[in-house]
């Protein structure tokens, strides 16, 4: 019996350069389980984007396997690419990178990469989003 799961949440949001919104930023969206699927999008003149989930039909659930799903954004603007988020969905359930909250983010281009796990997913990005990161035991 398979099941959909979803590789990568339904995400909107803000992309700024120095706090200035990214006004027709392409936003390229690369999920992989077993192969990669891309789509894009672009920014508004407020820097505003969205993206639908993406949801494949999967047996994972019926089966001793472990759920990895990779996703990466990669942002173009102004001649330059950054990548924003880089993270592994280690659960097939909407929402789970932002604990069941819609996944809204706020994107500096110019900020550092963070690492933020959530649900025992690890992202490493340059966008904040309101989700409380796992407590991590680092065994000290």
């Amino acid at each position: 019996m398979q099941e959909k799961s979803a590789f990568f949440s339904k995400i909107s949001g803000v992309v700024t350069l120095d706090g200035k919104p990214a006004a027709n930023a392409k936003i390229t969206r690369t999920v992989n389980l077993n192969k990669d699927k891309v789509d894009y999008t672009y920014t508004d003149e407020k820097g505003y984007f969205e993206m639908p989930a993406v949801f494949q039909r999967t047996v994972t659930k019926f089966l001793p396997q472990e759920f990895v799903a990779k996703q990466d954004i990669v942002v173009q603007y102004d001649g330059n690419s950054y990548d924003i988020w880089s993270g592994v969905k280690r659960t097939p359930e909407e929402n789970a990178e932002a604990r069941g909250k819609t996944l809204n983010v706020q994107c500096e281009l110019n900020s550092e990469k963070s690492f933020k796990q959530v649900n025992n997913s690890p992202y490493i990005s340059r966008c904040t989003w309101p989700t409380e990161p796992d407590e991590i035991d680092t065994g000290f």
